[in-house]
């Protein structure tokens, strides 16, 4: 595999985490990130544990996101559902499941999207890759208007109902 991976993608800071269905998935992610140049940090699963839960797996990540620690993250579980859900109840994450290419950097672009969270046991690897990719490279678009003016309002609406750590 051969991929144009932008300087500055090669700045940000990456954190993935998986559970037991994902654990596999991320293994073999983790050879494409390496090879492709990206640095990250490993929040996760170290093993294969069949008894472990998602909903455990996916804190430390969220709270690296939501201290500003790392910038961008990808969780893999099963179907990429339960992490999507539980990282939502961090401050500051904007986790989505994701299954195709175009919502991997229209996430980013125009939402801001800092988790990606995809399902280990429906997507084969040369998907997940390509997906992993796309999110990557995206950035988000600061200086359109509309897109701003969302995510504001998704920030306040945040503000209201979270608390901050």
């Amino acid at each position: 595999m051969s991929f144009d991976i932008p300087t500055r993608s090669r700045n940000v800071k990456i954190g993935i985490t998986a559970d037991h269905a994902g654990y596999k998935q991320k293994e073999k992610l983790k050879l494409f990130l390496e090879k492709s140049d990206y640095h990250f940090t490993d929040f996760g699963a170290f093993s294969h544990d069949p008894d472990d839960d998602y909903s455990d797996i996916i804190i430390p990540l969220a709270e690296a996101i939501s201290k500003g620690e790392i910038d961008k993250g990808i969780a893999i579980c099963g179907s990429g559902v339960g992490v999507s859900i539980a990282a939502n109840k961090f401050p500051g994450v904007r986790a989505a499941l994701i299954t195709e290419t175009y919502s991997a950097h229209q996430g980013v672009e125009h939402d801001h999207m800092n988790l990606i969270c995809v399902g280990g046991r429906v997507l084969g690897l040369s998907l997940i890759t390509e997906i992993i990719d796309t999110f990557l490279k995206a950035e988000f678009v600061n200086d359109e208007p509309r897109f701003k003016r969302r995510l504001d309002k998704v920030i306040a609406i945040e503000n209201k109902n979270f608390k901050k750590h």
